[in-house]
Parts: structure tokens; C-alpha cells; sequence
């Protein structure tokens, strides 16, 4: 009875159409939030340009008032050189004006004593009028220069004067436009000043209190052990949680910090004085440089911006520890991360 009894197919359960539209859902959220990380940094982009153009238009012109103040200066050095050649003409002609007066008031006396005389004083007296005619004409085209020149010198005063005051508007000109742009630096340093203390703040509360990791004034400090080995410059794998956080703090600053602050982190490498010998470096500078380098490729890896980032190498030269103990060394062996203008 049992054996006639037919058996019922069992019904599977299909999971793949749900699987599919839920991957499909996933898909078009990750695109759709890909849109708009691409839209909001051409946007930033696009202010980051007006900003600098502004600058750039602002230095121009401070470099055109600075010319004009220049051509000013020098417009009146040549206005007070002509003026005092000039003066010495006029000086002069002065005096050729007193001495023909001189001359003529003679010539009268001579004329006036000869009065009495016969035909040849009456010539002399001839000839004397014509000298006298021709010193009064003389006189009069010498008062007419004289004129002339005083009346230039009166153009060359007013010429000098509205120079000064042009000159003393641009550089009162020149000064407003630098006071503004010590204030707008001033205010850009305190933003980014800001962002420095918020930044190593998450980094520190991100990190926590892993031995040789530590804050040191306005710089992150990673001990060189933590990310390298002995005499090497490559990121070694077990350092590659701690950068991993580091990459993903330096990204978010990007985001926070508004694109018209020039701002880049300044990835420093230092080694202690102690001599390297190694087939890789010849010194212990190229190590510090190489290491500083390998930390921002890495972080550029990781989707940082490069144009964010520096890399410098100061070997031995920049200790924080004096001392000459194993402890010092390993202090002294370091990488700083640092937030700094561009």
C-alpha cells in the first residue's frame, strides 16, 4: 500500500531574479552616487579657477600701479629738472634786461650833455636814438620771453603737483590692495589652521595610542619602524592599516577644506645620524627622500590627490632628540606628516 502510494515532486525555490534585480538596484545607486561625486568636483574645480584668475587679476594690478608709481616718480624728476633749467634761463634773461636798462638810461645822460654841441652831436644824438629804439625793442621781445617762460614754468607747477597727487592716490592704492591681501592670507592661514588641528585630531582618534605613532607640535609622527624595515624604503604590509586610515582621513580633508585655501600635507622622511651602508642609498638623505616618496605613492594609491601631496627628505640634519642613546635614534627615525600652504 505504502510502495503504491505516488510521490509529490518537490518544488525548489528560484533565487536568481531576486538576486539579479537587487545587484541591478546596487548598481544604479553606485552610479548615480558616482554622478554626483563627478558633478560636485567639476563644480569645485570650476570655483578653484575663478579664484585663482582673481588673483592673478588682482596681482596685475598691483604690478601696473606699481609701474605707474614708478613712471610717476620719474615724470617728476624730469618736470624738476626742466623747471630748474628754466629758472636759471629766466635768471639770466633778467639780467641781460638789467643791463640794457643800464645802457639806455646812459645813453639818454650822454644825449642830454651834448645837447649844446653843433651838426656832430646832432648825429651822434641820431645815431643814439637808433640805439635806444633798437634797446627798447630788445626789451620788449626780452619781456615777452620772460612771459612766455613764466608761464611755462606755471604749467610745469601744475603739471608737478597733479603728479603728486596721482602718485600719492595710487600708492594709497597700492596700500589698500595690500592691506586686503594680508587680510584674505591672514584669514586663509587661520582657516587652514583650523583644519590642521581637525584633521590631526581625527587621525589621532582614528589611530588611538599604537606605540610609535604620536602628535609633535603641528605634525604627525610615525617612528620608521612602523611603516618600514631597517634600511629599506618600501611600505612594508603590516603598515598598511595605519596608512590605509591615514589615506582615508587625507581624503575627507579634501572634501572639508573649501578649494579657494591653497593647502598641500607635506610628507617629511628623517633618519639619524648614524652613517647608512647600503648598496640602495649612498647616504642617508636619499633614504629619507625615497621613504617620504614611498608613503605618498602609496597614499596616492589609495585616492588622494597628488597634487596634495610633498614629499621631502631631510636626513640626519633635523633631529628631535639630541641625545645619542638607542631610544633617541629610533625618535629620531621618522616620518611627519604636516598641513601646509602651497
Amino acid at each position: 500500500m505504502a510502495l503504491g502510494r505516488t510521490r509529490r515532486p518537490q518544488r525548489s525555490i528560484d533565487y536568481w531574479p531576486g538576486f539579479v534585480d537587487a545587484l541591478s538596484t546596487m548598481l544604479l545607486v553606485i552610479t548615480f552616487l558616482l554622478s554626483v561625486f563627478m558633478l560636485s568636483q567639476f563644480f569645485m574645480s570650476r570655483d578653484v579657477a575663478r579664484k585663482d584668475d582673481a588673483l592673478s587679476q588682482l596681482n596685475r594690478q598691483i604690478e601696473q600701479l606699481t609701474s605707474l608709481l614708478a613712471l610717476e616718480r620719474a615724470g617728476q624728476v624730469d618736470a624738476q629738472s626742466s623747471l630748474a633749467s628754466l629758472q636759471a634761463t629766466l635768471d639770466a634773461t633778467d639780467k641781460e634786461k638789467a643791463g640794457l636798462a643800464a645802457q639806455l638810461r646812459g645813453s639818454a645822460a650822454a644825449a642830454g650833455a651834448a645837447g649844446v654841441a653843433a651838426d656832430e652831436s646832432a648825429r651822434k644824438l641820431d645815431a643814439q636814438g637808433d640805439v635806444v629804439s633798437n634797446a627798447l625793442a630788445r626789451v620788449d621781445v626780452l619781456n615777452g620771453q620772460i612771459a612766455a617762460l613764466r608761464r611755462q614754468l606755471a604749467a610745469i607747477e601744475a603739471a608737478l603737483n597733479a603728479s603728486e597727487t596721482r602718485g600719492q592716490e595710487a600708492q594709497a592704492r597700492i596700500s589698500d590692495l595690500g592691506s586686503r591681501l594680508n587680510v584674505a592670507l591672514a584669514q586663509k592661514v587661520q582657516e587652514l589652521n583650523r583644519y590642521r588641528s581637525d584633521f590631526f585630531g581625527r587621525l589621532r582618534d582614528i589611530i588611538g595610542n599604537r606605540p610609535g605613532i604620536r602628535v609633535v607640535g603641528d605634525r604627525f609622527v610615525f617612528e620608521s619602524s612602523v611603516l618600514f624595515d631597517s634600511g629599506q624604503a618600501t611600505v612594508k604590509p603590516g603598515a598598511d592599516p595605519e596608512l590605509d586610515k591615514l589615506a582615508a582621513a587625507a581624503i575627507d580633508l579634501e572634501r572639508e577644506i573649501p578649494p579657494n585655501i591653497p593647502w598641500v600635507m607635506r610628507v617629511d622622511g628623517h633618519t639619524d645620524r648614524r652613517p647608512i651602508v647600503s648598496p640602495l642609498f649612498k647616504s642617508n638623505w636619499e633614504l629619507s627622500a625615497e621613504r617620504a616618496i614611498a608613503v605618498v605613492q602609496y597614499l596616492v594609491s589609495k585616492g588622494v590627490d597628488p597634487q596634495r601631496l610633498v614629499a621631502a627628505g631631510f636626513g640626519e640634519f633635523q633631529p628631535i632628540d639630541p641625545g645619542l642613546g638607542e631610544d633617541a635614534m629610533s625618535r629620531n627615525r621618522r616620518i611627519e606628516l604636516k598641513l601646509t600652504e602651497r
